[in-house]
Parts: C-alpha cells; sequence; structure tokens
C-alpha cells in the first residue's frame, strides 16, 4: 500500500470505538485513525492516552464540517443513532463504515444503500464475524465438500450473565434497537445468510429472563432457506452450560466447534493485531469433523481452525477505497440480515412463522 493514509473520523468511543474499530483503524496500512468523536471526557483522555496523535471532537457536527479533511468516517455510535448520522456523513461526502446492526429496518438500510450509490460513495456494514476463526474454517469445509451437502446448521452466541449491565443494549425502549436480537443475532443471522443463502421460512422466540432485565436476553431463531438447509441459531445473555459455537450436519459429516473466536478477547486485553499469533487457537479447542459419535466421546478427527482475521475488513475497506475492489459487507447485505430479524422479532411477537 503506497501512498498517503486515508485519514479515518470515528464516531463513538465506547466498547465498538474503543476495543474493536480505533486498534483495528490504526493496525491496516493505509489508513489513518485522525479524530475520535466522543463527549465523555474520560473517553476522550482514553483516546488520547491510547492514540496521543489523533484528534477529538465533542460530537459529530464538527466532524462533518471539516469533511474535507477526512476520508472515511467510522459509526461506533449507539444503535439509534446510525441512520441519522450515517445519512449526514454521505450527504457530506463522506464514505462510511457503520457497525451492525445498519439500522432497525430493511428499508431504511435500503434507503442508506441507495444515497450512497446516488453520491457514488462506499457505505459499508461491519459484520466483523465473517472473520472469525470458526467460520472462516466452516466456510473451507463447506467449500471443500467435506461435510457433503448440508442438512443443519446450528450457531450458538451465549453468554453467561445473570445480571443484567444495565443501557441502552438492555433498554426495552425499540427507538434504541437494543436486546439480543438485534445484537448478538445481527452476526448469526448474517453468518447463516452467507455460507446458505436467503432465507425464505423464519421462526423465532424471544424471552426476557432476567429480573430488572427490558429487552430479549434469551432468543432462538429458525430459518429455511431457499436451498432447503435448516438454520438453528441461539444468542442468550442467560446460559449456565454454553454448547457448541457450531454444529454443523451433513450428508457425509459434522462438524463440531466449542469455544468463541479470541480476537475480541485479545483486543480487550490491548493486544493489537500484527501481534504474532494473531487470531491463533490452542489445538485444544479444534473442531472436530466426522460422523456416527459424539466428539466429546473421541468420534471424528480434529480440524486445525484457521487464524481470525478481523483486521481483513479494514484491509478490505482501504482496497475498496482506494482501488475499487469489492465492498466486503454490503449495506444491502445487511439489508437481507435485516428482512429475517423484523420477521424474527414479529415472530417470537404473535407465535407464528413467517414467510419472506
Amino acid at each position: 500500500m503506497t501512498g498517503t493514509p486515508l485519514r479515518v473520523g470515528l464516531v463513538g468511543y465506547g466498547l465498538a470505538g474503543s476495543v474493536f474499530h480505533a486498534p483495528l483503524i490504526a493496525t491496516t496500512e493505509g489508513l489513518t485513525l485522525d479524530t475520535v468523536v466522543t463527549s465523555n471526557p474520560q473517553r476522550q483522555e482514553q483516546a488520547r492516552a491510547e492514540f496521543p496523535d489523533v484528534r477529538l471532537a465533542a460530537g459529530p457536527d464538527e466532524l462533518f464540517a471539516r469533511a474535507g479533511e477526512l476520508d472515511l468516517v467510522v459509526l461506533a455510535s449507539p444503535n439509534k443513532t446510525h441512520v441519522p448520522l450515517a445519512t449526514a456523513a454521505l450527504k457530506a461526502g463522506l464514505p462510511v463504515v457503520v457497525d451492525k446492526p445498519i439500522a432497525g429496518t430493511a428499508a431504511e438500510a435500503r434507503d442508506l444503500a441507495a444515497l450512497a450509490d446516488e453520491r457514488g460513495l462506499l457505505l459499508s456494514v461491519f459484520q466483523n464475524r465473517r472473520w472469525d476463526n470458526d467460520f472462516l474454517t466452516l466456510r473451507r469445509l463447506i467449500a471443500e465438500g467435506e461435510l457433503g451437502d448440508v442438512w443443519r446448521f446450528e450457531s450458538r452466541f451465549e453468554r453467561w450473565r445473570p445480571q443484567p449491565k444495565g443501557g441502552w443494549r438492555e433498554s426495552g425502549d425499540p427507538a434504541e434497537i437494543g436486546g439480543l436480537l438485534y445484537d448478538l443475532g445481527s452476526h448469526v443471522v448474517d453468518q447463516a445468510l452467507v455460507l446458505f443463502g436467503p432465507a425464505t421460512q423464519v421462526y423465532a422466540e424471544a424471552v426476557v429472563r432476567r429480573a430488572g432485565a427490558e429487552a430479549d436476553d434469551d432468543t432462538f431463531i429458525a430459518l429455511t432457506h431457499a436451498n432447503g438447509v435448516r438454520s438453528h441459531l441461539h444468542v442468550s445473555a442467560t446460559a449456565a452450560q454454553l454448547g457448541p459455537r457450531f454444529r454443523v450436519l451433513g450428508s457425509q459429516a459434522g462438524y463440531v466447534k466449542y469455544g468463541l473466536d479470541p480476537q475480541e478477547a485479545a483486543l480487550r486485553e490491548g493486544t493489537r493485531p500484527g501481534t504474532e499469533g494473531w487470531g491463533a487457537e490452542n489445538d485444544a479447542l479444534w473442531g472436530r469433523i466426522g460422523s456416527g459419535e459424539s466428539p466429546l466421546t473421541g468420534g471424528g478427527r480434529p480440524v486445525p481452525t484457521l487464524p481470525g482475521d478481523y483486521p481483513a475488513y479494514y484491509a478490505a475497506v482501504t482496497a475498496a477505497l482506494r482501488d475499487g475492489a469489492p465492498n466486503p459487507v454490503t449495506a444491502r447485505e445487511a439489508a437481507d440480515a435485516l428482512d429475517v430479524l423484523e420477521a424474527a422479532r414479529r415472530s417470537a411477537r404473535d407465535g407464528v412463522e413467517v414467510r419472506l
């Protein structure tokens, strides 16, 4: 990568901004973290401590007022701000990366996509878990025909958090776009659609389990894909025993994988991409492929897990901006996932299966 680095303005310095986006931007060749937008004094201090040369802005309007000094805006702000801020950024002439979910509805996502097309600007969605180690490994196994025809895909993103943390992510206010359906559900639905294509039927159960919780914290989504694959997707903050991250059953073999990709934990601990062994997993956590016996009793053979690669997302964004390479995650792909999430919300509310 040659030439002057692309200057990035990052809106929001909470969990998404400080743990995920800022480190990935700062370590991507061809990008530089120019400005962090946050009105929180503690977060301003944190940003300056971690990136001494970064400029600070108290609000997005201050950033958009000097749009000519930037090449990309990244929105890591609360979900309810994604549509208005992405709209403002695009109208200011800036390419945009939006953390998932891009919007509360598929219609809003498609409107944003149309605006980006009209302005000739990149609009991309940060679906980092397309670059999880287990997902990359599963994609390879399917592509190489190791499982035969896939019949059933089970995906779990489960946690044990019996006490609510509060905040907008757990708010019951629909305007906040909180709850696990739109949080972790955005990931598991996106992965299912990438692997197996569009869904034709959706059934869901969304429950509030914890005392004092307002938004769904234990949710199940069942998809029937157009190609006949059935996806069963679980997201929960109330799982006292964690199930396998993936259990994939095919006509020749099945693949079972426990444990989460290590990249989020590494980022939270302050480890930066590019560190030796980034994204690699201990072989004790490798998944197993086989047939006729449980992997927990030694069935099948271990499959080396490919390294996770979150840096690949921003490398692809950089290539798209510089060279016209493909957008790694389009807003229309995100809209397709939102179609499913909206159907899941309707299914859970009314107790019916929804056809798309």
